[in-house]
């Protein structure tokens, strides 16, 4: 401990660094707290470091305390103006266009279970499929395969 006081300049600015890779690539980007307080402690290190603020706990508190605030009242906005902006376009699977035989009837009340890839698939359908007929899929979500009666090509 007589190291991290002895130190604080340098241990803010490392303890900043840590808060903000931990908000990036553990919470990517989401919550914003741990952004902000360690953008704080970094730049209270930073002026720690240069002499601008005295060498105590209780200044380095108030510091990030106060720069804290600052940068989320002035940060809080653009950055959440920067998460409405996601792709709404779905991904594209490779699995759409896969086919194969019914070994059971698909209709809009009937689901049964397909088995691909080492998973078991329902398979839903919005017309009535009877069994051993040809389907394609059309759309993929999670465990759930769309299908329709394909075309022999």
């Amino acid at each position: 401990m007589d190291w991290v006081t002895a130190n604080m300049a340098e241990s803010l600015i490392i303890v900043g660094l840590l808060l903000l890779a931990i908000e990036i690539a553990v919470l990517g980007f989401s919550s914003f707290v741990l952004f902000f307080v360690g953008l704080a402690a970094v730049l209270t290190g930073g002026l720690l470091y240069v002499g601008l603020i005295p060498d105590s706990m209780l200044s380095a508190l108030l510091s990030i305390g106060v720069l804290t605030a600052l940068s989320a009242t002035l940060l809080w906005k653009p950055l959440k103006n920067m998460q409405k902006d996601v792709d709404t376009k779905k991904a594209s699977s490779d699995l759409i266009g896969h086919r194969f035989v019914l070994t059971e009837e698909v209709s809009l009340t009937a689901n049964p279970v397909y088995r691909y890839s080492g998973i078991d698939w329902k398979l839903k359908s919005n017309q009535p499929l009877n069994a051993q007929a040809l389907v394609e899929v059309t759309d993929v979500e999670v465990g759930v395969f769309t299908v329709k009666a394909a075309t022999q090509a």
